[in-house]
Parts: C-alpha cells; sequence; structure tokens
C-alpha cells in the first residue's frame, strides 16, 4: 500500500501574517501596566511601610481638619494651628522614608498632605503685588527690653511709611520714639503702651477697651493708672481719599508650660473684645495694626479675621513670619483691613525688637 503525506496546509499570504504582527505589537502597551500592577502587587510594594502610610494620612488628616482638634486641653488646637504650615515639612521626610522601603501606598497617601497643605498655604508661594499705592503703613512690637530704641525709631523713619503703629512702648522710653520720630511724622498719638504716628492728621484718638483688665477689682482702678497698661487705640486718619479708621492693637502673651500647655487667656479674652468693637464699628474704611499674638489660622482670632482681610494674604509674598526676629517661625504681627485695597506687603529688617516690623501698602 502506498503511504501519501497529508496535504500542506495553504501558505499564509505575507500580508495576514504582517497584520497579525501588528495585532501583537499593538496589545503589548495594553498589557505592561497590568503586567507591572501585577508585580507590584506580587512583590508587596502594596504592603510595605504601613507606618509610613498611616503617618502620611494621619498628617493630611489634621492639616484638613485642624478646627476640629479641640482646644479643651491646653489649647492643643490653637498650638498646631500656629505652625501650620511648618507642617508641610514633614511630607518631605515621608516621601524619603517612602522611597527608601519602596512602599507604593505610602507614595499614594503623601497624595493627601500635599493637596491639603497647597490648598491652605499655596497662595502664599506666588508675589501677589502690585506697584503703587495711595498709603503705606508698618506696625512694630519694639519690645519692652529693647536696647537701642533710638536705633529702633530711626530704622523706621527710614523705611518711609506713612503711617507707623508701634507697641510694648515703656515709659521709659516714650519719650525717645517721641523725639526720634516728631521730624517725619508730626501727628501722634499714644494710648498706653501702643501709640500711631502719621505724616497725616489724626483725629478723634482714643484708648478701646479689650479686657485689659479683668477681673473683680479692674473696675476699682484710677482712670490713669487703667490707661497706663491699655493695650489698644483707635484713630482717624485724614487722607485725601477721605478718612481711615486705625486700631492699634497688642494682644494678651501667650506661653507654653509644661502644667498649663499652650496657655492663651488674655490673648483669647483681649481678641473676644476687640472683635466686638470691630462688629461695632461701621465705618466705611478701618485698619488694624498690631502684635495679635496669633497667627490668622488661629481659630481665637476669628472674630477679628472674619471681618478684616489680611494684607499679608492678599498682596503679600511668601508667609512674611515676623517672630521672633533671629529666627521668624509665625506671623504674629498683622495688618489687617476694610474697605481698602491692599497692593503690596513685606518684612521690614530687623531692629533691637524681638519681632520684625511689617509693612503693606493700600489704595482706594
Amino acid at each position: 500500500m502506498r503511504h501519501t503525506s497529508p496535504p500542506a496546509p495553504p501558505p499564509v499570504s505575507e500580508t495576514a501574517a504582517q497584520a497579525e504582527a501588528t495585532r501583537d505589537t499593538a496589545a503589548a502597551p495594553s498589557r505592561l501596566p497590568r503586567a507591572a500592577f501585577r508585580r507590584a502587587v506580587r512583590s508587596g510594594a502594596w504592603k510595605r511601610g504601613p507606618v509610613l502610610t498611616g503617618a502620611a494620612l494621619l498628617l493630611g488628616l489634621v492639616m484638613l481638619l485642624h478646627g476640629e482638634i479641640p482646644n479643651r486641653v491646653g489649647s492643643f488646637g490653637s498650638l498646631v494651628e500656629t505652625f501650620l504650615p511648618w507642617f508641610g515639612l514633614l511630607v518631605p521626610v515621608l516621601a524619603a522614608g517612602a522611597l527608601w522601603r519602596r512602599s507604593a501606598s505610602a507614595v499614594l497617601a503623601l497624595v493627601l498632605p500635599v493637596t491639603v497643605w497647597l490648598s491652605l498655604f499655596g497662595g502664599l508661594l506666588v508675589d501677589k503685588s502690585e506697584p503703587g499705592g495711595d498709603l503705606t503703613v508698618a506696625t512694630h512690637n519694639v519690645g519692652a527690653e529693647n536696647p537701642d530704641p533710638v536705633g529702633t525709631a530711626r530704622d523706621l523713619v527710614a523705611s518711609g511709611v506713612d503711617v507707623l503703629a508701634l507697641e510694648e512702648i515703656t515709659e521709659e522710653d516714650r519719650g525717645v520714639y517721641e523725639k526720634e520720630l516728631a521730624g517725619a511724622y508730626p501727628h501722634h498719638t499714644v494710648q498706653g503702651t501702643v501709640g500711631l504716628w502719621s505724616r497725616l492728621p489724626l483725629s478723634d484718638s482714643r484708648p478701646v477697651d479689650i479686657a485689659t483688665d479683668y477681673g473683680p477689682l479692674a473696675d476699682t482702678k484710677p482712670a490713669d493708672v487703667q490707661l497706663a497698661g491699655n493695650r489698644a487705640l483707635r484713630t482717624t486718619v485724614a487722607t485725601d481719599r477721605g478718612p481711615l479708621v486705625v486700631y492699634v492693637a497688642h494682644l494678651g502673651s501667650v506661653r507654653l508650660t509644661p502644667r498649663a500647655g499652650f496657655w492663651t487667656g488674655s490673648r483669647d479674652r483681649n481678641a473676644q473684645a476687640l472683635g466686638e468693637v470691630l462688629a461695632a464699628d461701621r465705618s466705611e474704611r478701618v485698619m488694624l495694626l498690631g502684635d495679635l499674638n496669633g497667627t490668622l489660622d488661629d481659630r481665637a482670632l476669628a472674630g477679628i479675621t472674619s471681618q478684616l482681610r489680611s494684607a499679608q494674604d492678599a498682596a503679600g509674598d511668601g508667609f512674611g513670619f515676623s517672630w521672633p526676629a533671629k529666627f521668624p517661625v509665625a506671623r504674629i504681627d498683622q495688618i489687617l483691613v476694610r474697605g481698602v485695597e491692599p497692593t503690596g506687603s513685606w518684612v521690614l529688617p530687623a531692629t533691637g525688637s524681638d519681632h520684625l516690623p511689617v509693612a503693606a501698602g493700600v489704595s482706594w
């Protein structure tokens, strides 16, 4: 019997072979991400670094929900809000740890704190200042222990601002400031430990009660004793665009102690009282200059910040930290306005004080 070979299959055309190769090539890229994902899962990249992942999520939630952190114990919420911008420094630390551990979950979790930080403070990284301005103002806590009040006064004159507010003026140094500033600022008022010097006329100057004297014996103090410790004033600056009401204030100090935590009692009381005064003032143009002993993120200042806008936020460049002068970590010296438009905000060079002076330009 004769065996014959089966017939050979018909040859595949060159065109069909090329089409099949093309389909394989086109499908390859779509398979690559899935393959990479499967390899990542099998390698444990998503399981590594659970502590880093949790820390990244916690950091993001603290910044996002800082207003919900309770203040009942040691004013912890206000303490967090005081240094809130600095929480961003933890992001590169956690990122380095995530890369070292090759933790995909930690890298993904860092999206939350980065997004929250940028939403809170990203605008401060852009220079929003504009040229010009109708009026320049500055405020400076000159420091009760300032070793060089003469030099401080001369430095402030050199700044060239039109209106200058000073806080923490001692009885011993008051005459020094009045003498050194008189040539540049012919109009001034001092009410207790705060004062305002101006190139433009002032009127209706008076102290403002921000509950500095508090307690059952407060009303028994003589008027001159109360005025000596006064920490806020109100006056009106006569500009060629109309009157500008200016408040100068120095809110109570805060303390960080092991027993009391972040003690803000007098500051918070002063802030509430000042907020009530501002709410009652129906003037069209209002400005607040002073040392508020708190950042604008601090909930204790909400009664003030809800009525006035920050010149630094509106027209500054950067965070404008003002304290302590040798290594500023917080902006507690503020220029806040209503009814005028900030055109610029900046920090002036250091003086003999432990605070830096801050300045701003405004227009109508």
